[in-house]
């Protein structure tokens, strides 16, 4: 299971994994409503990402893609309704793979935290604003940049 991922175990690996379903109930539940537009499109957008990435992020979309409704679902009723104590118990997650991230080569490391970035505003956009597109709430702003995790810098590469 990812074999491009190297330098993790199983249980980082699938924190990797989990990262895109904790990311869709974070943003699309923002605002106190977890939007089924907003679940559509990630969910699509999962299926995209599997052939629109690196090879080590196709393979990576691959996983979370297969598994994606499913988890998200556990997600939905495992994960407290507040939406203060359930952002709560994501962030904390989510701030776990600072670790994790940090034990990958730079190329994976930057392009997975892209990633994270890109999908959430990607899920934020899907739902408001004009005809229901294309704008972030305030509530999704507060989340969007994904603040527990902390930015990675692409490595300049040597002459």
């Amino acid at each position: 299971m990812l074999d491009s991922f190297v330098g993790i175990n199983e249980d980082e690996k699938q924190s990797l994994i989990n990262a895109i379903p904790e990311i869709t109930v974070l943003i699309a539940g923002a605002d106190g409503v977890i939007d089924t537009e907003e679940v559509a499109w990630a969910t699509k957008l999962t299926g995209i990402r599997t052939y629109t990435n690196p090879e080590s992020l196709q393979e990576y979309y691959g996983f979370v893609g297969d598994e994606f409704e499913d988890k998200l679902n556990a997600l939905i009723k495992e994960l407290p309704t507040a939406v203060d104590e359930r952002n709560s118990i994501i962030k904390e997650r989510l701030s776990k793979l600072n670790g994790i991230l940090a034990k990958l080569d730079n190329e994976n490391a930057f392009g997975l935290y892209n990633s994270f970035i890109s999908f959430a505003e990607h899920v934020a956009k899907s739902s408001g604003g004009f005809l229901r597109m294309w704008a972030i709430s305030g509530e999704e702003k507060e989340w969007v940049n994904l603040p527990m995790i902390d930015k990675i810098e692409k490595a300049e590469e040597e002459a």
